[in-house]
């Protein structure tokens, strides 16, 4: 009986949402679970990995300096379908929305192999917010033969979308099996920064904010720590040139911003833990800041993760200048709005999602009467 699986990772956040699902059908012995990394994100995909000791058994090494999507896309399909035709795997299983994943799906796909989507059902309902991730993720719901949703909302814009509820499954968010595993460690986010201010940590990086928007936020960033020296902004600047030209143009030599390399995981939460407040436009931190009691601006027009902004822990703002500033001001002036925001609510999962998800797995390929419902 084939009980290979294809475990299919290309970005930092997919290694680190995958490496609870690698980890959990590792640990079992009914699985041959084999490890394809696209290396979309090469020096942060590896990080990633090496932290949770996961090991590549295929490296596609996928990327090219300057590489359009229209490219990146294409080579993609053609690197993995070599790989599942060279495996012949049960299944294939990805998580998210990135181009690697919608690669990995329409490959399978055309293998007639399943595929299996982790972090199924985002959605915001327009095409082009976020892009190209929201056409990604619509995609490859339709090519999925497993959909493993997050969160209740996310189940039902699957249904919606008709989907067989017998292939839809609530599982919590993997991405909180990950962050419990790693906050656990005493590891330091080794910065130098202040004592005595406020951190606000800082990630920006989405193509829809790339130009205007970019230089919108970052302006706003500039006003903010001269209006208000008691706080001290952190970016890790993500090493895309649409963004680290303009951090560094906007932000270089401005006092109360520490710009620095992008960090691994690790010392990303040890940073997380120290702040104050989060802003974001990053979909990871969305989910992991609640968690650690942490108020999260999101740094954008619409998000595919609402729950937190339904439970107060989370507020969009844009990319407005205007109005990042002052719902900064207002948190900073407002301590019961603070409280409020940063209660440690979490409506992402209670880490166990890797394991229902190997679980599920399982007993849909390998369990006679659950696979006949999926098929």
């Amino acid at each position: 009986m084939n009980k290979k699986i294809l475990c299919i990772v290309g970005t930092r956040p997919e290694a680190i949402k995958m490496a609870p699902v690698i980890q959990a059908l590792q640990r079992q012995r009914r699985w041959d679970a084999r490890v394809v990394a696209t290396a979309q994100h090469r020096e942060l995909l590896d990080e990633a990995l090496a932290m949770f000791d996961i090991v590549p058994d295929i490296d596609l090494g996928i990327m090219q300096p300057g590489q359009q999507l229209a490219v990146l896309t294409s080579r993609l399909i053609v690197a993995l379908d070599r790989a599942i035709e060279a495996e012949q795997p049960a299944a294939v299983i990805a998580q998210g929305d990135t181009t690697s994943v919608f690669a990995s799906a329409i490959a399978a796909f055309y293998r007639r192999t399943p595929f299996c989507h982790v972090e199924a059902g985002l959605r915001t309902g327009d095409m082009n917010t976020p892009f190209p991730e929201e056409m990604n993720r619509v995609l490859t719901g339709r090519l999925a033969t497993l959909h493993f949703a997050a969160t209740a909302r996310a189940r039902t814009a699957l249904l919606r979308e008709g989907v067989n509820e017998q292939t839809v499954f609530l599982t919590g968010n993997t991405v909180i099996d990950a962050l419990l595993q790693v906050s656990k460690k005493e590891v330091s986010h080794g910065l130098n920064l202040p004592q005595d201010k406020k951190i606000v940590l800082l990630t920006a990086h989405r193509r829809e904010n790339f130009g205007p928007n970019m230089a919108s936020i970052f302006g706003a960033i500039r006003d903010l720590v001269m209006r208000h020296p008691e706080i001290h902004v952190v970016y890790p600047v993500h090493p895309n040139p649409n963004v680290i030209g303009p951090a560094h143009s906007f932000l270089g030599n401005t006092l109360g911003v520490t710009l620095c390399p992008p960090l691994d995981y690790e010392r990303l939460i040890a940073l997380m833990k120290k702040s104050w407040v989060v802003l974001t436009d990053s979909g990871g931190l969305q989910e992991e800041a609640p968690a650690l009691a942490k108020p999260v601006l999101v740094l954008r027009e619409e998000t595919e993760r609402p729950e937190a902004i339904e439970a107060g822990v989370a507020k969009l703002v844009g990319h407005d200048h205007d109005q990042i500033i002052s719902t900064v001001e207002t948190l900073l002036s407002d301590e019961t709005t603070y409280r409020a925001m940063a209660c440690g609510v979490s409506p992402y999962g209670d880490g166990q999602a890797a394991k229902r998800i190997e679980n599920i797995l399982f007993e849909s390929f390998f369990d006679n009467k659950r696979a006949q419902q999926t098929t």
